[in-house]
């Protein structure tokens, strides 16, 4: 999932220990932080973001530096309001956390947290686990969408407030230190066709807007782990019996 030089594991989504500039495929290097009048002013003139206020409320940093895709489905388990198992600590209270994730049999049949703290996890496993977890997801590879389909998909997504949109891709080809990444997608701006990823290594990165064609083209980065390009995963509530 890291920049493809054979002398690293390449499956470390999220490792802060395989930080690499890539002189190839920088991007146009055009990340705005949220944080920044200018990020807050495309945040407030955006009329496709109806995941931003759910998705903030239950932001999280990633537990350690291969927990993206944890700290990212535990973001939107919570914020659709998921069932969640026990918290340690919490008593009656119930919400997901990076622990109890991986609390039941079938998600530990699927991806131990043992493995993923080692080597992160591909976008099946990234669906697989959403989906050992009550939730509906649905994962699409970069390398089936063109530009066009990945735009209208971004804007319906962010102008429905009951699905989640989460992102992998590969740092270093929007201009970013690091390898293969898994954050939610938070909002569209479709003046600067731009859109809004929530970072979950906010120890690295802040939250950003970005180009949606640097997006597009850091999903369709082939992942070294599983052969197939990179991609996204639309995650909903599980249909009510």
């Amino acid at each position: 999932m890291l920049h493809p030089r054979r002398w690293i594991s390449p499956v470390l989504l999220c490792s802060a220990l395989a930080w690499e500039l890539s002189s190839a495929v920088f991007a146009s290097n055009a990340l705005t932080p949220l944080a920044e009048p200018a990020g807050l002013e495309l945040l407030s003139s955006s009329r496709q973001r109806a995941d931003y206020g759910a998705l903030a409320e239950t932001f999280l940093t990633q537990a350690n530096v291969a927990y993206c895709g944890v700290a990212s489905s535990v973001m939107v388990l919570n914020s659709l309001a998921v069932p969640a198992p026990a918290a340690r600590g919490y008593g009656r209270y119930r919400f997901w956390t990076q622990e109890n994730l991986f609390s039941s049999d079938a998600t530990r049949a699927v991806l131990p947290p043992e493995q993923v703290a080692r080597r992160g996890m591909t976008l099946q496993q990234l669906q697989a686990l959403l989906v050992s977890n009550g939730a509906r997801a649905h994962a699409i590879h970069g390398s089936s969408l063109d530009l066009a389909a990945f735009r209208t998909l971004v804007m319906a997504n962010q102008s429905n407030p009951h699905d989640r949109l989460l992102v992998n891709y590969l740092r270093s080809s929007m201009g970013q230190e690091g390898g293969g990444h898994i954050s939610p997608v938070a909002a569209y701006h479709a003046p600067s066709d731009q859109v809004l990823i929530l970072d979950v290594a906010r120890y690295r990165y802040p939250s950003a807007w970005v180009p949606l064609p640097d997006l597009w083209r850091a999903m369709r980065t082939t992942d070294g782990d599983s052969g197939l390009s990179r991609g996204l995963v639309v995650v909903q509530r599980p249909i009510a019996p």
